[in-house]
């Protein structure tokens, strides 16, 4: 009896899983497979009331890990920029930008060492929306990382001037 329940708890899970990864998968048929040299990235939200949404909002930032000095700022030329998924009214996002860095001219200190940190392009900040998957399309080699941001819940009045 109790090898049954084994069994039939195994079942029960592997079944959930499956529906919730195919329930991903579904929502993804209308987003092209990813390009040559590129790489599809997607992000599905925690589930929010519509009314609920509005207080928040999802930052996309695309790079790499890198070497860097540890002193001068570093980016990658580039950015994160919002394309439209022709016919079915979605959008998705794609990394621009062809993986040059820029940075600051200061000189480091002597003995200063290289440091590993993520050196990102220009990121986007996008409208929460937990119905749809955020999909990403970025070069090979380059991470997508996303923060979720929160407003608070009382406005701030502003003083006539």
């Amino acid at each position: 009896m109790k090898s049954l329940l084994t069994v039939m708890l195994a079942w029960f899970v592997l079944t959930a899983t499956a529906v919730a990864g195919n329930e991903a998968r579904s929502e993804l048929r209308a987003f092209h497979p990813p390009p040559d040299g590129m790489q599809r990235f997607v992000i599905l939200l925690p589930h929010r009331e519509r009314g609920e949404e509005d207080a928040f909002a999802v930052e996309l930032v695309a790079g790499r890990e890198m070497l860097t000095d540890g002193v001068n700022l570093v980016r990658l030329a580039g950015a994160v920029e919002a394309r439209p998924l022709e016919g079915w009214g979605y959008t998705y996002y794609e990394v621009t930008g062809g993986g040059q860095t820029v940075s600051t001219m200061m000189a480091p200190p002597p003995g200063a060492t290289a440091v590993k940190r993520f050196v990102q392009v220009t990121p986007l900040r996008i409208n929460y929306n937990s119905r749809l998957p955020i999909v990403v399309y970025a070069p090979h080699g380059y991470e997508v990382r996303y923060r979720i941001w929160q407003a608070p819940e009382t406005f701030a009045a502003a003083e006539s001037g």
